[in-house]
């Protein structure tokens, strides 16, 4: 799928207003000048790091080692995931004492219910991860769904948000109510990464009245990890016909 060149009466709108206001830093709120900071300030930028290469051709992990080409992660090798690819914009450090900015703003965004924060990171996602996404040919967009109750409780699908700006940007088809949550699970973020495996084993269901057999399916999640909850629901989708399934995340926490 190819980005659009062409310059939207949206786009122009939001630059008129960034220009007469300034935006303000999406993770510390300091003040920042022009669409070239990204939405956020030169201190705070500084430390997100851009996924490039070389990293795993499979699950997009970043190498820390700037030489040599694409390869197979060890994790890759001994269990190859359902999904073609994944990429991410940017990475940040799966455990630190400090605060990252790129992990804030997530949480700022997830837990803090900043629902006005998906369209600027939904566009970081479409343009940073414009290389990986021109290559696919996708046929849908998916968004991870959440469990009815979780839902409810945070009011919003962040996956949605994000999935939007990229069903924007590439015109491409997107669709929240393929995949459901059919049972609710425990909170991912402390369980050991087999424990991650195991707690989202058949948690997702493809709704009777969609049907994705034989298409190409870009999957849409906020943060990659240990993989475990889009390589489920990879899963099921190819069970039900899904021919390829691509994976794309805002950010990936990195050990």
């Amino acid at each position: 799928m190819e980005m659009p060149s062409e310059t939207s009466l949206a786009d122009r709108f939001d630059w008129l207003v960034d220009w007469l206001y300034p935006p303000r830093c999406r993770a510390c709120g300091g003040r920042i000048h022009g669409r070239d900071a990204e939405y956020f300030c030169a201190g705070c930028w500084q430390h997100i790091q851009l996924i490039a290469h070389p990293l795993c051709h499979l699950c997009g992990r970043p190498f820390p080692d700037a030489s040599g080409d694409d390869h197979t992660c060890g994790a890759c090798l001994s269990r190859a995931p359902q999904f073609v690819a994944a990429r991410a914009w940017a990475c940040y450090p799966r455990e630190e004492i400090e605060e990252h900015p790129l992990r804030q703003v997530v949480q700022k965004f997830k837990y803090g219910r900043r629902v006005s924060l998906g369209k600027p990171l939904g566009r970081l996602m479409a343009r940073g991860c414009q290389e990986f996404l021109s290559a696919c040919s996708v046929d849908l967009i998916i968004p991870v769904p959440l469990h009815p109750k979780r839902l409810r409780w945070r009011g919003f699908n962040q996956s949605v948000l994000l999935a939007r700006q990229i069903s924007r940007v590439y015109n491409i088809p997107m669709d929240p109510f393929v995949l459901r949550r059919d049972h609710e699970t425990a909170p991912q973020t402390q369980l050991a990464e087999d424990e991650r495996r195991r707690n989202v084993r058949g948690a997702f269901l493809v709704n009777s009245d969609r049907s994705v057999d034989g298409k190409n399916i870009l999957l849409v999640d906020d943060v990659y990890t240990s993989g475990a909850t889009v390589n489920e629901c990879s899963r099921i989708l190819k069970r039900n016909g899904a021919k390829q399934v691509f994976v794309v995340t805002l950010a990936r926490a990195v050990s």
